[in-house]
């Protein structure tokens, strides 16, 4: 029997034999290659054709059943879900309870102004990010050389949390268990601004573990911290508006900003964090707590002087606190919006740092002013929540103390791989990169002391002993942005993804790269001079 089913692929990619069934499936019906009313494979067939047990089937099933993808009549079998006449569009692809339309035109209109933006920003990223020294574009030689270079055996490019550290089989366990419930209750409780249950949740933690007065009805789940930045982006920005951000700052936030087509003003960061100023502008996004990618702390002071420019100037603010919750010493940062007392900060958080970045789970804090937009927007794009199995598992993985059992030990094991790395820089590479102080996180960020030049050629040299990091330049704004400085070199280097012995193994392999190079019994005067 042949199927339209990409069952290998999703299998290989996600390594659970129903969740591999149930994503090759949905990805048949929403391609199109299973048309509205098809009658699927019964479950003992599907077993017999790809090796599984008709339980592993049967959950499948009925994963797709609480989406809403296909329906099921006892004796009669499991059919894609079926169209609706008035308006022709299958019943997974409507929102619950949704009005009748009139039918979409068949010619497709011409992308509106936002959407070219964002195409174009998109494909030119390359472009706007300064690998090389604020140069655009690799000369020819350089990508052929690049082409013939390993894959890294100890990659210190930031990847979030490792999977050895997440305990997947008790994750996977509560995920089977509520597709479970899910499947026998239907679609209750499927609200556009996501899991109440998790609501709930993450509002009773800010409280407790942030200082963050909220209530659950404050709080909308999103697909990402991304997901929130680029609604807020179009829900604040437009032609003729102006936009705040660090520099260097999250890319996420800086091709969000320019698709809008508002003028972006990149302010410079010190050892204080944002550079305050008074800002003729409506919006700003800033990291107080962990600025990123440098890891500084924005000081009290400047915190109230931003919350007191938002309110003069009527402006609101969005925090991005990504992952603060990772600290290894010093006293919890009280993020900028337990500050707020006039409701001018929009608070926006994520798990998929926490639990690994295949966890599409993120959420803003909104001022009621903002509420009622950012909901509508988002229920623009969900019509009801994704991911709402994993959205039920991780309320019930809250609630019963299961993540904060979980972060506890994290912290205990990211702690000590951070000293790791941190000791060895400063150890072993201390004559090439200066460790910008920080005490959380989950990557160091490293100035290079040394030219330009010879950063590239460690990069180089290191690539052919498969060690890699990422270029702090990726992060910053080329030298012709208004308030960009010309960017110094720097790396950031992660380390959760990794352990205690390959982290010291890749540090070796740094230093012998600029030991092979000559670079390590180098003297570095006042002033920055290097003398070989």
């Amino acid at each position: 029997m042949s199927s339209p089913f990409a069952y290998s692929v999703k299998l290989a990619e996600c390594g659970s034999k129903h969740l591999a069934l149930y994503l090759a499936v949905r990805e048949a019906i929403t391609e199109g290659k299973l048309a509205p009313g098809e009658r699927l494979p019964s479950t003992r067939t599907l077993a017999s054709l790809y090796g599984l047990s008709r339980g592993s089937v049967s959950l499948a099933y009925e994963m797709l059943t609480a989406e809403g993808f296909v329906q099921a009549g006892i004796g009669q079998g499991t059919f894609v879900a079926g169209l609706d006449d008035s308006d022709g569009q299958p019943d997974w692809a409507k929102p619950v309870g949704a009005a009748k339309r009139e039918p979409l035109p068949q010619a497709a209109p011409a992308l509106t102004g936002w959407a070219r933006r964002l195409m174009a920003e998109v494909a030119d990223r390359k472009s706007m990010l300064p690998e090389r020294a604020g140069r655009k574009g690799t000369p020819p030689e350089e990508e052929a050389r690049a082409a013939k270079l390993p894959e890294a055996t100890v990659s210190f490019v930031p990847e979030g949390v490792g999977r050895d550290w997440f305990p997947w089989t008790e994750w996977k366990a509560e995920v089977a268990h509520q597709w479970k419930v899910l499947g026998e209750t239907g679609r209750a409780g499927l609200e556009k601004e996501g899991s109440f249950e998790l609501r709930k949740a993450i509002a009773e933690r800010l409280r407790r573990e942030r200082g963050i007065s909220c209530e659950a009805g404050q709080v909308v789940v999103t697909g990402g911290s991304m997901q929130a930045i680029a609604l807020l982006t179009q829900l604040l920005l437009e032609e003729g508006k102006t936009a705040v951000v660090e520099n260097p700052c999250y890319t996420g936030i800086r091709l969000a900003v320019r698709a809008t087509g508002a003028r972006t003003l990149a302010q410079p960061v010190d050892a204080n964090g944002i550079i305050t100023d008074d800002w003729d502008a409506g919006l700003l996004f800033v990291t107080p707590t962990r600025h990123f990618p440098t890891g500084v702390v924005l000081s009290y002071e400047r915190r109230r002087s931003l919350l007191a420019w938002a309110a003069r100037r009527n402006a609101w603010i969005v925090e991005d606190d990504y992952d603060s919750d990772f600290r290894w010493g010093g006293r919890p940062i009280e993020p900028l919006k337990s500050l707020d007392k006039e409701g001018r900060v929009v608070y926006v958080g994520t798990f998929s740092r926490s639990m690994g970045a295949g966890v599409r789970i993120g959420y803003a804090v909104l001022p009621d002013e903002l509420l009622g937009p950012f909901a509508a927007a988002k229920g623009l794009y969900d019509p009801y929540p994704t991911g709402i199995a994993e959205q039920q598992a991780l309320a019930s993985w809250m609630s019963g103390g299961g993540y904060d059992r979980y972060m506890r030990r994290m912290r205990r094991t990211f702690g000590k791989l951070e000293r790791k790395l941190r000791t060895g820089i400063e150890e072993k590479l201390g004559r090439m990169f200066e460790v910008v102080p920080s005490d959380a996180g989950l990557h160091l960020y490293a100035k290079w002391k040394l030219d330009e030049d010879r950063y590239d050629k460690l990069v180089e040299e290191c690539a052919k002993r498969g060690v890699a990091w990422k270029d702090g330049a990726a992060y910053g704004y080329a030298p012709d942005t208004e308030g960009a400085p010309a960017p110094g070199r720097s790396a950031v280097f992660g380390f959760a993804h990794l352990n205690e012995e390959s982290i010291g193994r890749g540090v070796l392999e740094i230093r012998d790269a600029a030991t092979r190079l000559g670079w390590i019994d180098i003297d570095i005067v006042q002033g920055g001079t290097v003398h070989a």
